[in-house]
């Protein structure tokens, strides 16, 4: 793992890396197109590391 690799994103975050607004991102999840959360901060949001959406960003269809 690299120094950034343990980053933890958020919708937000996914949404900037593969430009789109958050909102696509969360409608990703709802269709089981976004990888499950690596895991849920104390507040109970999804957070996924940046290497598990890098990785699915590289084998992503492109314009669905």
């Amino acid at each position: 793992m690299t120094a950034h690799s343990a980053d933890l994103w958020s919708y937000a975050e996914i949404a900037r890396h593969i430009s789109v607004q958050p909102e696509t991102v969360r409608n990703y999840r709802r269709h089981g197109l976004l990888p499950e959360p690596d895991l849920h901060d104390t507040a109970g949001h999804p957070r996924w590391y940046a290497d598990t959406i890098r990785a699915w960003a590289r084998n992503r269809p492109r314009h669905r």
